[in-house]
């Protein structure tokens, strides 16, 4: 087993079942007995997860099933992974878990619920207390607030010739991006990558920079791009802290790539049409009850380029950003993909199956270019 699981795990001596357990991130069953039946009280006294890999291929035995299902009718939750592949994915999300603990989210914002759209960002759950602490509480991790004005003022303060260095530096794709957008984003970049330089268990960075883009002459999207590449910080667009904590424990658990976007199903009708300033929904193949077309800030959302099939950024899309902002326009491959999100009480994910059957694009819309 220590070998199967090289790099994912460290297993600690054996302890018999009803002992007390030394700190661990899980338990983990080499093999299970008839005697479990009898044991149940025992493994109820187990408050951290329990893993049943009794084969020799690093998965559960075919004949566990019965054992497993029992314990788990009296209220013992077992995982029983069926390949080598899950056992490893598990480990990781123990350690994710752990990672956690230590861990900090940077968020750039003042006053996030007032701004260019306040009666929609008010509603946002991520700005409540109660949803910060319901985070600190559960996976100890550190939410720290700093201020998006104080940093667009830092941005605008570096020199042209710095800025202009690094936007060459990128190499980016042929674009419809200025010159003077171009720096503009190399600035907020310079900004931001200063700001963190001393930071050591920063794993995630997010920015009000929709609402709150009075307080900048550009947007992050190309600042994300850079510092996933360069740092492997995952990130929050508006400073979306449930989303960056739900992708960072999938990202970090499941090493897929991954992107935060915003989903408007064609059931909501004219609601999600206006939001995007689009006449109608594309036509699809099937239900178009079953149907949601993908857009963020005119595209598909932050896509870094190592994600992405196609990548271009661009000049700005949605209105209430500055005219030096920029957006990326990035394509995934067509085919299966995972929609997932932290729910708020926070021991829970919501999970849905489905397929990305291609593009769309919606000339002088808000939806430039977005995925169905």
């Amino acid at each position: 087993m220590r070998e199967l699981l090289t790099g994912e795990a460290e297993l600690l001596p054996p302890v018999a079942l009803g002992s007390q357990l030394p700190a661990a991130d899980a338990v983990l069953f080499p093999q299970f007995l008839g005697e479990g039946y009898r044991r149940v009280q025992d493994f109820r006294r187990i408050s951290i997860p329990i893993l049943v890999v009794t084969s020799e291929f690093g998965t559960v035995s075919m004949w566990d099933w019965e054992l497993i299902s029992y314990l788990q009718a009296e209220g013992v939750q077992c995982i029983g992974p069926n390949n080598l592949e899950e056992t490893k994915m598990l480990c990781r999300a123990l350690g994710v878990r752990r990672e956690l603990e230590t861990s900090k989210f940077i968020v750039y914002q003042d006053n996030p619920g007032e701004g260019q759209q306040a009666p929609i960002f008010k509603r946002f759950y991520w700005w409540e207390s109660e949803c910060t602490r319901r985070m600190t509480e559960k996976f100890g991790i550190t939410i720290e607030k700093r201020s998006y004005k104080e940093l667009g003022q830092r941005a605008k303060q570096i020199d042209d010739a710095s800025a202009l260095e690094i936007s060459r530096g990128w190499k980016l794709p042929e674009s419809d991006l200025s010159d003077q957008a171009a720096t503009a984003a190399a600035r907020l970049y310079l900004a931001v990558r200063r700001d963190i330089q001393n930071e050591r268990q920063l794993v995630a960075i997010g920015m009000n920079c929709l609402n709150e883009s009075h307080f900048s002459d550009s947007t992050p999207c190309q600042a994300w791009n850079r510092l996933y590449q360069e740092m492997g910080l995952l990130w929050g667009c508006e400073a979306d802290t449930v989303s960056m904590l739900s992708k960072f424990i999938l990202h970090r658990t499941l090493r897929a790539p991954i992107f935060m976007t915003n989903l408007y199903p064609f059931l909501l009708g004219q609601a999600a049409l206006k939001h995007e300033r689009i006449a109608s929904f594309p036509r699809v193949n099937g239900d178009p009850d079953n149907y949601v077309l993908i857009g963020h800030c005119g595209y598909m959302g932050v896509i870094p380029q190592p994600f992405a099939s196609e990548w271009k950024l661009r000049a700005k899309v949605l209105a209430i950003v500055d005219k030096d902002a920029n957006a990326i326009d990035a394509r995934i491959p067509e085919g299966d993909v995972t929609l997932a999100k932290l729910a708020s009480t926070f021991d829970k994910m919501t999970v849905a199956e489905a397929t990305l059957e291609g593009y769309a694009q919606f000339p002088n819309s808000d939806c430039r270019n977005g995925g169905i």
